[in-house]
Order: structure tokens, then sequence, then C-alpha cells
């Protein structure tokens, strides 16, 4: 488009063709948005062994040389080197987008004369201030090249002044594929984009010209779409084909939010299609109808799309909906595709069922603690109540409907309806589990038969934040070696705060702290010095009031399970109180409540249901909870309940709350104090009510203020810059001082542990973290291509990964699974490479994957792998860079043992499953990454330019 800009104004002219010959459904018509970045390193190479990292323009900004620097027409340059430029781009400002269009441009500001000469532009590997002529990187691909001359000025005819070089793909030119290749980048195929500037004819001394180190990169994009929010018919989405939505109107109300993917958002054109099945006598095999919405024109991320049914359904007929996410691009002639809520929310399932009770009334009686929102927007006004605050709210039975005899009832986060006789109105008490804006579901029931539910009705209402903890202690008082032994209360719940004191010498402070770089926790007996065996902290009175509601919570970092370890408890002088600690006679975490009668000690207990053993030198997040109202114990381990509930007869309730709080140690009676902490503990937390279990799991995501991030933890980095040889590497950078064995041939060459694929490994003694808890692991990877080649389709070979006592509990894989042809840049032969895929997840003994699979194959050079476990949601997640690779997907984690390993895998008892590549990175967290914007922070693949420029 035209543009024109004087002192006031900018102008933009649209194309009349465009406008014109646009159909009349695509408009409002968006252009295609660009993006504009410069590179994040650059070198200079030269075949006499010279190089510059991050070279400069020098004081004539006439920039550096590519070609053969000698004499030629009388004109010296040098003595016969040969030059080449690398620039190297970082993903960042590709996040969330299709690549449609790419220009490398790069400024021209000499040459040797005025005829032009060819220039090429390679695709390599990757750069570092290191990267010497001797170890320059290979090249990948040849992705463009051009023939000019520019910058001699007056002395060519006509004249040739300084000119910006593009290189953009020539459709006649087959070879020329930087546009693939910068999609394959922003896809996350591989980790870092490095570009090679060379004269096609290094032997030729006339074609030395110079370029400044004002290279970037131009992209024309789309936003990709993510998987829609939301989805609904007519007014809730029921995932369970055996009690669906049931509906009366017969062309119900489709409705769901469309998304676009972090990055993408910025001039995205969206649509919703919405997919739906109708069941036969042979399954779910006819489309009942598909509508795409809105039918003209487009709308922004996050905006909600309703249509009802162009199609009128059947009585009495079961279906089932889900919705995706269109991104229109090229005026609304192209569209990407997300995948459906199929792999988030589920089907929607409904049956349409005119006989069935309508739709109730759902209201708030006056004085009730929550108000129900309106019914459009999000206008729900403040929160009010809070986390496990009941509220009450009236249920209303349709004026259509005579035969009611009971409502069903459940809030989004519950799983199955709960059911209550009523046959007019019915006024209960209703308790959310998290705050924020929740939704309600009703629906009456009626006498047919056995009791037929009706029609659903949702409301919202708006639950503030809970009033937090009552105690909180980070334990980032002071560090290593100081003499300080009090630890504050950062507690926010109204109240008094009761400090910590560490006592006797085996108590202390500690670098590690599952709150992340910069945290600290509370070192706890952690010696083989006998004299420090009974450190603790203790508070001067009681934290927790027992008689009432409360939970208690902690992070646990275990040095020893030879013996009963307590991480907290509270005793009064009733000699009744609780415990949360480890027992090594069952081998599990236990939440107990303990007492006397006619003094023999009595207890229940609540205890982790999971595979005996816990995992030594690991972060595990532990919570207790007391329900005074049931009189109920629950233990939850990693943000998920375990087992049962345990009820404590009355005999085991406290009569009097007079005990002061301790992290360390267990009080069996008043005053008498046994079962130490061996290790660290970190973020200790209590809270005077019980929380629910959504309340629970939110707790152990650590999130951060505005929830958008996760603390995480470094517990494991081995970078292998700066060594060589088969010399053990040590983790220098995240403190836990691990370290990682070569194995076989595994040895450290250019800045890259090198491993054969054939008998080549590294370990380390695992596991490094608890594989129950979440979980972050990243790689930069490239794999071996020749050796790759020589191996059979279907060839599996581990990246890295923990195993367990008999198999894999998970790892990073890659899987060959073809080969492909391609025409050699340089010869013109045509030959072939293999074809594979990355995996996150768990190889089976029969060769299957219990994986999240990479959406595109894998490709030559360097790609960075980041594996996300969340325990809270039981899925994993996995990122080619920070770009998020098929969908989250359930798993069911295992309990590692035995080592961590890179370049091989342990799949049925056996070692095998050998990497050929080179590994230039490991960094293993505690904790879950929440998105790609954290991943992207984490692993090192989000930096930002300054002299960004995004334009629509």
């Amino acid at each position: 488009m035209a543009v024109s800009v004087d002192d006031d104004s900018l102008t933009v002219t649209p194309d009349a063709d465009l406008l014109a010959n646009t159909e009349e459904q695509h408009f409002p018509l968006y252009i295609d948005p660009t993006v504009t970045w410069g590179e994040a390193e650059r070198t200079l190479l030269r075949s006499d062994g010279y190089e510059s990292y991050g070279w400069g323009n020098g004081d004539d900004d006439l920039g550096k040389g590519v070609g053969k620097c000698g004499t030629w027409g009388g004109y010296y340059c040098g003595p016969g080197y040969t030059q080449r430029l690398y620039f190297e781009f970082s993903p960042a400002n590709l996040k969330g987008k299709r690549v449609l269009d790419a220009t490398f441009r790069v400024t021209e500001p000499w040459a040797f004369q005025c005829d032009p000469r060819w220039v090429q532009l390679y695709r390599t590997n990757n750069i570092s201030s290191s990267t010497t002529w001797a170890s320059r990187p290979t090249p990948l691909d040849l992705v463009g090249d051009r023939n000019v001359s520019a910058g001699r000025g007056s002395s060519c005819d006509p004249d040739t002044p300084a000119a910006p070089i593009e290189f953009n793909d020539d459709p006649s030119e087959s070879y020329e594929n930087l546009t693939p290749t910068v999609r394959s980048f922003a896809d996350g195929t591989f980790s870092r984009l490095t570009l090679m500037l060379k004269a096609r004819d290094e032997s030729d001394a006339s074609a030395w010209k110079r370029f400044r180190n004002d290279a970037v990169l131009a992209v024309t994009y789309v936003g990709m779409p993510a998987v829609p929010t939301s989805p609904t018919v007519a007014s809730s989405c029921e995932t369970n084909a055996a009690d669906p939505a049931w509906i009366s109107d017969p062309t119900p109300r489709f409705s769901t939010r469309v998304q676009a993917a972090p990055g993408g958002e910025s001039g995205a054109s969206l649509r919703a299609r919405f997919y739906v099945q109708r069941k036969t006598a042979d399954g779910w095999t006819v489309v009942a109808t598909e509508p795409v919405r809105p039918s003209s024109g487009y709308v922004g991320d996050n905006a909600t799309v309703t249509v009802d049914s162009p199609v009128t359904l059947a009585q009495s007929t079961s279906y089932r909906m889900a919705a995706f996410t269109r991104s229109y691009y090229n005026s609304g002639d192209s569209a990407i595709e997300s995948h459906s809520t199929l792999t988030t929310t589920g089907w929607c399932y409904f049956t349409i069922d005119s006989t069935r009770p309508k739709a109730p009334a759902v209201t708030a009686p006056a004085g009730a603690v929550y108000a129900v929102c309106p019914d459009d927007g999000d206008g729900c006004g403040e929160g009010t109540g809070g986390p496990g605050v009941a509220g009450r709210f009236t249920f209303t039975k349709n004026s259509a409907d005579s035969n009611i005899v009971a409502f069903e009832y459940k809030l989004s986060t519950d799983k199955a309806w709960t059911k209550v006789a009523a046959q007019s109105t019915l006024t209960l008490f209703v308790k959310p589990a998290l705050s924020g804006v929740q939704v309600l579901y009703v629906r009456a029931v009626d006498s047919v038969g056995t009791g037929q539910s009706g029609e659903t009705t949702a409301i919202r209402f708006n639950v503030a934040e809970g009033e937090g903890p009552s105690g909180l202690w980070h334990f980032d008082d002071s560090a290593p070696g100081s003499e300080t032994t009090a630890a504050v209360d950062a507690g926010t719940a109204p109240g008094s705060r009761h400090n910590l004191t560490l006592r006797t010498g085996g108590a202390g402070w500690s670098t590690f702290s599952r709150t992340g770089e910069g945290g600290r926790s509370l070192w706890l007996n952690d010696t083989t010095n006998t004299a420090n065996q009974s450190g603790y902290a203790d508070s001067a009175g009681p934290v927790v009031n027992s008689q009432s509601s409360f939970t208690v919570s902690a992070w646990a970092y275990p040095t020893d399970d030879t013996a009963f370890r307590t991480v907290l408890s509270q005793t009064g002088s009733d000699n009744k109180g609780i415990s949360l600690y480890y027992s090594p006679n069952i081998r599990r975490w236990v939440f107990l409540m303990h007492w006397y009668e006619n003094g023999t000690r009595k207890f229940v207990g609540a205890s982790a249901d999971a595979t005996p053993g816990i995992t030594l030198k690991a972060w595990t997040h532990l919570a207790g909870v007391y329900d005074g109202d049931a009189h109920t114990l629950s233990l939850f381990v990693n943000g998920k309940r375990q087992g049962d509930l345990v009820p404590v007869p009355d005999i085991g309730l406290p009569t009097v709350v007079d005990g002061s709080f301790q992290v360390g140690r267990a009080g069996t009676t008043s005053g008498t104090y046994n079962n130490y902490w061996k290790g660290r503990v970190d973020e200790v937390a209590t809270y005077q009510t019980a929380l629910p279990d959504a309340e629970i799991a939110k707790v152990a995501k650590l999130l951060n203020a505005d929830e958008t991030a996760r603390a995480v933890e470094l517990v494991a980095a081995w970078q292998p810059q700066g060594t060589t040889g088969t010399a053990t590497l040590a983790d220098t950078v995240s403190g836990y001082g691990r370290a990682l064995q070569m194995n076989g041939g595994a040895a450290v060459t250019d800045d890259a542990i090198v491993l054969d694929g054939t008998d080549d490994s590294i370990t380390t003694p695992g596991p490094v973290i608890d594989d129950r808890e979440s979980f972050t692991v990243t790689t930069e990877v490239e794999l071996n291509q020749a050796a790759l080649g020589a191996k059979a389709d279907g060839y599996t070979a581990q990246v890295l990964g923990q195993r367990t006592a008999d198999g894999s509990a998970w790892g990073l894989w890659y899987q060959r699974t073809g080969v492909e042809e391609y025409i050699d840049d340089e010869t013109g032969d045509l030959l072939t490479r293999p074809v594979g895929f990355w995996r996150f997840g768990r190889l089976n003994v029969d060769g299957s994957f219990t994986a999240v699979d990479s959406e595109e194959a894998a490709a030559s050079g360097a790609v960075r792998l980041t594996g996300v476990y969340d325990a809270q949601e039981g899925t994993l997640r996995l990122y080619l860079a920070a770009t998020q690779n098929g969908v989250d997907t359930a798993y069911v984690a295992l309990i590692g043992s035995g080592e961590l390993a890179g370049g091989k895998g342990f799949v049925d008892g056996t070692w095998g499953h050998y990497l050929p590549g080179r590994i230039t990175d490991i960094r293993i967290w505690a904790g879950a990454a929440a998105d790609g914007n954290q991943v992207g922070d984490m692993a090192g693949v989000a930096q930002d330019d300054e002299d960004d420029d995004v334009s629509g």
C-alpha cells in the first residue's frame, strides 16, 4: 500500500484493485501484518584464523567483507584470505505466528567493482563467541543468492550508492527457500537461525564486497489459532456421554471463545467452526452441521462467537459438539485451523428432548454471600466470600413443569451432580472451591420413571480471593552461615503473626529454595556431625487452631528415609496434636492426629496412596487438611488428594490449643519431641480453613501474583561450553552440585557433548526431581544425520530421561519414521536423509509411546526441546523452542529410580536406544512452566530486541 508522511499525519492508500476484487463476506479487510527484527549474534570468520565476534562497521562505516580479500585490477585488499559473515536470529518475535513470507535484508556499502557479483545466503549450524574458522558452522542449506554490486557511488555509471540487499524467494529458482526455512524456525523445528553471507566464487578477488551489521529479517505472518475456550451448547458443556445436556430447543445455541496463540494475537482475524455429530446405530457417523461464524467479517482474540443451529435437530436424538478456531489471511481466502475443544474440554454431549423439565430459575436470596452476575458480559462486580465459603442460592422450577421431585446442581469444578429432593423451590448453600468467576449449573428432575433430568441453567458469581494463609514462612530471611535465627511470618490473614526461631546447630539457612532463584529454605540436620542432628524451628505459641478447620502445607526436600522424619507438628498440653511426616514403616507420607486413651497413644492418619517410596534430594509438596465440620483428615501430595477421607473420633479432638508450632520435629506428648527432619523445608503455610481440593492444587502450583507463571527451581544444569574431553561435567550453575558422567566414548568436542549412537551416553545418579511432582526439562540437541541414516525406520533414541526400576519413567525421544529425498545444493545430486519426530513421555515395553509428539519432522541443525509435566493437571506438554507442539496430553507419572541418562534409554530392564548427535545444554527445574512464554524465559529462547518493529 502507498504510504505518505507529512509533519502531522500519515496517509495510507489502500490498493483499489484489492478492495474492488474482495468479496463482501471478507470485510472488514485486514492486511497481513509484518514483523521485523535484527540479529541476536553475529561473527566474522576468515581462513587465516582471525575472527571477530560482534564485529562493528568500523570508523568508515563500511562494515566487513565477504569473499577473497586479495589483489584485483590494481586494488589491494589483503594477502588472499577468505572471509564469511554470520548472523544468528532469535525466534522470540515469531512466537505464535505462521510465516507467510520472509526477507533477509542487509546493507552493502562497498564493492570492489561496478559489475555485479554473486553473493550467497546459507543456513548453517549455530555460532558462539568461541566459533573459529577451524570449527566454522556446517552449511545446511542454500536459501538464496543475489547478483549485485552497490556502494561504488559515482565511480560507476550509473551511480551505485550503498543499498539494502534483499534476499526473498524467487519462485523461478527452486532452491531459494528462505520463507519455508523461517517458517520452520517459527514452528520451533530448530532453535536458532544462523545465516551465512559468502561469495559464490571464493577464488575471485573481484567479488569482494562489504556489508554492514544491520541485517534484519522481515516477516509477513498470520497469527496462529489456538484451541477455543468455554464451549457450550445452550448453557453448558456436558462431557459425559452417559449424562448429556437435555435440550428442548431443536435449534440450540452453540457458543465458544476463539483464541489466538500467544504472540499471534495482534491483528488476528478469527472465526469459530462448530462441528456437530449425530449418533446413529453405527455410532457417531453423521455430521449434523458445522457452521462457521461470524459469516462475514472477523473477530479478535478471546471474542465470544455464538450461532443458533442452522439446521433443526431431531427429537430424542443424541448429538455432540466440538469447536475450532480459524485464523484467516490472504484477504480471507485462506485459513489455519486450530485443534478442537475435544483436546481440552472434550465433546459437549447433548440430546434434544422437549418432554424433559425446562430450565429452572436460579437466584441469590437477599443478603446472600454471592450475587448472580448479569447474563451478558463480564460485569460481575467485586468478588465476595472466598474459596470454601458457602453461599445461599435458590432454585425454582420452570412454570411449565408440574411434576418436579428434585434438583441437581454442580459447580464447574465438580465432576458429578449433587441431587436434592424438592418439588417447587429449594434454597441451599453452595461452597465454591476457587476464587474468581465461578459457574453454577442447575437442572430439575421430574417423576417420570426413576426421574428424568432436564435442561440446565448456568449462572455466574464472583468469588473473592481467600483471606490467605494465617501463617507463611518463606525462610528467605538470611544466608547460609548467618547467625540470624528468626524466620518471619509473612501470613496475610487477619490476626497475630508468629515468627519462628531456629534452634540448635542443626538448624540454618540453605540456598536451595522451591521458589527459585534468589530464594532460601530452612536447612535441618543434613550433616554427618552427630552433634547437629536435632535442629528445628518453633513458634512461641500455637499457630493452628486445631479445634476448628485448618490446612497445613510445606515443600519438603528429604535427604534420608531410614527413620521417621517430621516436616511439621503441633501438640497441646492435653497430649493431642497433629503431625505431617514420613513413615519408613510404610514408606509413605502421613498426616496424623494423635491422642491418648488410658495412657495408650492412639492416632488416625491419612497416608499417601501412591507407589511406596519417596524421592530423596527432590522437592515434594505436602498438605494436610482437617475439616472441623465433618471431623475428617485428608492428605495431599503434589496437589493431589491421597485416598479417602479419614474420620477423627470425638475423643481425638483437642480440648486445648496451647502447644507451639514445630517445623522439623514431632511432639508425641506435650514437651517431648522426636523424629527430627533431615534435609530442607520451604514455604510452610497454615490456613484457618479446610482448603478445597482445587485450592490445594493451586497452592502446589506456586503461581505468581498475576497467575501468569509459576515458581520453578533449577535443580540441575550441565553446559559443556568451555570444557573438552571425557572428564565428568560439573553443574556449576544450579547449586545442587550433581556431576554428569561421560560413558563409552562420549566426550565434549567444540562445546558439545558428542554421542556416537552406539554405546556413548551421559549419566548422573537420579532421580534428579520427584517424577510425580511437576517438572520442566530442556535440552538443545543436534542429530547426526549420517549416523541416523544407517538406522532402520522405527529406530528410537533417547535424548534425555529418567528410568524406573525396570523401564522408562519419562524421556525426550527421537524416533525415525522414514526417509526423504533432497537435492544437494553444491553438487545437484539427488540424495536421501532420515525423517523422524520428537516425543516427550514414556517408551513402553511393546515399543509404543505414552507421549506427546512434535507436529513437524525433526530438522537438521540444533533444536531446543522442552518437556513439561504438570502434576496438578496430570498432563504433559512438549515445546520446540517456545512453541507448544501437540496438545496437553494426559499422563500418569511413575516414580523414578536409578540414573538420569542422556544418549541412551532404559526399556524393559535393558539399556539401548542410543542417540547419535550433539547435546549443548541440559537443564531441569522443579515446577512446571506455565506456558510458552515462561518456557522461552527459562530456556533462553525469548530474548527480545529493542529494535523490533511490528506493523500491520
